[in-house]
């Protein structure tokens, strides 16, 4: 899923805190055999998520012979509801995470590595494992994923007489010549959080920057790229304030003719069917090089509650929802790439205005695959670095150089 603001990180902190003893006494003791229940927690709480994991989960339960019981809570609440359940020592058996909050939670021992309960996955890509690694530990499994690509508008292009860009020199000729009056070239989400930091990704690695050192030659050329785009007008300086969310907005609006937007604003633009558009990697540096974006999506994982025989189950659980049939469903109901290389041609056979993304995953990478459960951290500076470059007054050289030192 798309990433969400920074006060998740304050409970994340939060919940890192905990520390192993907490996380250890959640629950004392086991249930030994006879498990009728598995409880569950999650925030898809909205359509059509809501209705086909509900479907999911219950068919999983039925072929374990246990009940579901499960809440689906809002996202900006999870991670608050996980708080107060580890505090209150009621965590569920089964528990959703954004991906790149894997690490944080694992670390403060409230997950059970997988491999303890026998879940050993195959054919899955090891960037995506690696979204929901901590320490060398498997403690959770993405059944399908997500990634950033740029959305066009094929009627403004053609009447431009440009074709979608593939190089950031194109990007920048093509984004010229598709601004005029009230319409931009190209809008993106710079907002000082982890959306901010989510859409720079595609851009920083591509050209080989690193989120271990952002002050490198390497990341100020990246950030460099935003700051002309702004600047020459070609996107709006409102970019630090847009989610992406309101970036796609502005596309559907005809403000922009290009935007950098995920799978998961599809159905949204399905909506207008006047709207015409297609979907291209994100431009690369030079021709020739490979784009590489983040992995999004959610991860299943067992907690750490003690009770022996609800976790076996529960890992059952949590390997039914990644079966293959569950993956195409998930996938194609949802607007998302299913994360097992085997059935990802395909779902993009099926499904083309998805290849794009399905290609894309196979080079994308984890946010947490290098930091763990210090990518908040990162990503912090990353998103500081921007607003200080484009509105801020900084060249990027100086606005990531301060971030890196702050």
């Amino acid at each position: 899923m798309a990433p969400r603001p920074t006060g998740r990180a304050v409970a994340l902190t939060a919940v890192a805190a905990l520390g192993l003893p907490l996380a250890l006494t959640a629950c004392s003791g086991g249930t030994g055999g006879g498990v009728s229940t598995i409880t569950v927690l999650d925030y898809y709480n909205n359509e059509p998520d809501n209705t086909i994991y509900q479907t999911a989960l219950e068919a999983c339960g039925k072929a374990e012979n246990v009940t579901i019981e499960r809440t689906a809570v809002p996202g900006s609440d999870l991670i608050a509801k996980v708080l107060q359940m580890a505090s209150t020592k009621t965590l569920p058996d089964v528990l959703m995470i954004d991906n790149p909050e894997v690490a944080q939670i694992a670390e403060s021992g409230a997950l059970t590595p997988l491999s303890d309960l026998g879940v050993e996955p195959q054919g899955v890509p090891q960037g995506i494992l690696d979204a929901s690694t901590y320490d060398g530990k498997l403690y959770g499994l993405q059944p399908v994923t997500n990634t950033l690509a740029l959305f066009y508008n094929t009627d403004l292009l053609k009447a431009a007489g440009v074709t979608p860009p593939t190089t950031w020199a194109e990007l920048k000729e093509t984004a010229a010549k598709l601004t005029a009056g009230n319409q931009y070239g190209v809008a993106f989400s710079a907002k000082p959080d982890y959306e901010g930091t989510w859409q720079f990704l595609p851009f920083m690695w591509s050209n080989g920057g690193d989120e271990s050192n952002i002050d490198t030659p390497e990341m100020a050329q990246a950030l460099q790229l935003w700051v002309d785009l702004v600047k020459s007008g070609s996107a709006s300086e409102s970019v630090v304030t847009w989610s992406q969310a309101d970036v796609n907005d502005q596309f559907i609006a005809g403000n922009t003719a290009m935007m950098v937007n995920g799978p998961w604003q599809i159905p949204v633009l399905s909506e207008h069917p006047d709207l015409h558009w297609d979907v291209v990697p994100i431009p690369v540096p030079k021709a020739g090089m490979t784009a590489v974006a983040p992995f999004g999506g959610e991860s299943w994982t067992v907690p750490n509650t003690g009770k022996k025989a609800n976790q076996e189950i529960a890992a059952k659980i949590v390997t039914c929802l990644n079966s293959d049939d569950n993956e195409m469903t998930f996938a194609t109901g949802r607007q998302t790439i299913p994360t097992r290389t085997s059935i990802q041609t395909e779902f993009a056979s099926s499904n083309p205005t998805m290849a794009t993304f399905s290609k894309l995953v196979q080079d994308a990478r984890a946010r947490t695959g290098k930091l763990g459960s210090k990518w908040p951290e990162a990503a912090t500076k990353i998103y500081t670095a921007l607003g200080s470059a484009l509105v801020g007054g900084m060249s990027p050289e100086e606005a990531l150089t301060q971030a890196a030192n702050g």
